[in-house]
């Protein structure tokens, strides 16, 4: 018997119990989103400056949905980045689906039933054979909170367990990064959350974040 569950749906305590998956408190473990080595340019913080100020005007007329978040705020950052250009390329809808299988005993057998979760990834930035950044680009009034077990879903079913996967999960005003190590116990940990609502603009460290996670992976 399969059941399927959506994404979306998944929550943090469904992959503890199912994929074994836990949080580190080893700062040392994701050490990307604070010691990053890139520097950004004057050019690239007026470049900021505008995409800071182009979502708040836009805002300003009513929520943003998830394809004007990709649009107004996600498609410059990965630009300024340099994901569109060699060694990296870009895959967006990109179909997922991960497994995990239980017995349930009942008085009278033992029935194996496969969940089986499914979900599409908003944008997957890719290097080579390498998964970079699974990015969930959700409407402006969406809890990253949310989007998080959603995200992990998708780096759980990263097919290069060797690799660190690395992701971004962002709602256009607010920005969090994680990275997943799989190999013998799935382990994630979080970067502090970035947002837009500050005096300074905090898209300066998210570039910052994004360089780095490509010279390291690159």
């Amino acid at each position: 018997m399969v059941q399927v569950i959506q994404a979306q749906n998944v929550t943090l305590a469904y992959l503890k119990e199912k994929f074994a998956l836990y949080k580190s408190e080893d700062e040392q473990f994701f050490t990307e989103w604070f010691d990053y080595r890139p520097k950004i340019s004057e050019l690239e913080k007026q470049s900021l400056d505008r995409v800071k100020n182009n979502y708040l005007n836009v805002l300003e007329n009513a929520p943003l949905l998830e394809e004007a978040v990709k649009l107004v705020v996600l498609s410059p950052l990965l630009d300024l980045a340099g994901f569109y250009r060699h060694p990296f390329y870009i895959a967006t809808e990109e179909s997922v689906e991960i497994s995990e299988q239980a017995i349930i005993d009942n008085e009278l057998s033992a029935e194996e039933t496969k969940e089986v979760i499914k979900g599409k990834i908003d944008v997957l930035v890719l290097q080579d054979r390498l998964w970079l950044l699974i990015i969930e680009s959700k409407r402006s009034s969406f809890s990253l909170a949310k989007a998080i077990p959603q995200a992990l879903t998708y780096m759980l079913a990263n097919p290069h367990p060797e690799n660190a996967a690395y992701s971004l999960v962002m709602n256009g005003e607010d920005f969090q990064f994680m990275k997943l190590i799989k190999q013998e116990q799935p382990m994630y940990a979080l970067s502090d959350r970035f947002t837009l609502y500050r005096r300074e603009n905090e898209l300066y460290k998210v570039l910052n974040i994004l360089k780095q996670i490509g010279q390291v992976v690159s």
